[in-house]
């Protein structure tokens, strides 16, 4: 049985955050805000795992009312988020992932991504996609407020 799900995350920039995004530190003049580290890519892909499964969401799992949680690192719960599917009987065949960022410049940075994302979950960088566009100015990721990140989960049991 194949099982298909889908994440979105979205965080705000703010001032004395780091930039954290599949697990790199991206150099950047601001970070994201969020009670974990908050890498809107892991959670958007945390999300589509979960979703994939019917294990609910990220939120679900780790609340932000949770003071456990509070600058948390957002692979270890993509970790846990990959155990919890496995004991469920399903297997990560697939992933891949978009972020949408005017800044910073992200290419140089999509290997180590996909990496550390793959690890994360134990599975092949092979399995992980990840791609970075800009919004050409438009709303609020181009007005430069924040970061979004879509993700697809493809799962087996």
């Amino acid at each position: 049985m194949l099982r298909i799900g889908h994440g979105y995350d979205v965080h705000q920039f703010a001032e004395g955050r780091k930039c954290i995004l599949g697990g790199v530190d991206v150099p950047s003049e601001r970070g994201l805000l969020g009670h974990s580290d908050a890498d809107v890519l892991a959670h958007a892909l945390a999300d589509a795992v979960l979703s994939a499964a019917r294990l609910g969401d990220i939120g679900q799992h780790f609340p932000d009312t949770d003071p456990a949680y509070a600058g948390a690192d957002s692979l270890v719960l993509l970790g846990r988020v990959a155990e919890l599917v496995r004991s469920e009987g399903f297997a990560i065949v697939d992933v891949d992932c978009t972020v949408a960022a005017q800044v910073p410049k992200l290419s140089p940075y999509r290997d180590q991504m996909r990496r550390n994302l793959a690890d994360a979950m134990g599975v092949s960088v092979d399995s992980v996609g990840v791609k970075a566009t800009t919004t050409e100015r438009l709303g609020f990721v181009g007005r430069e407020e924040g970061i979004a990140a879509w993700a697809v989960a493809l799962l087996e049991r």
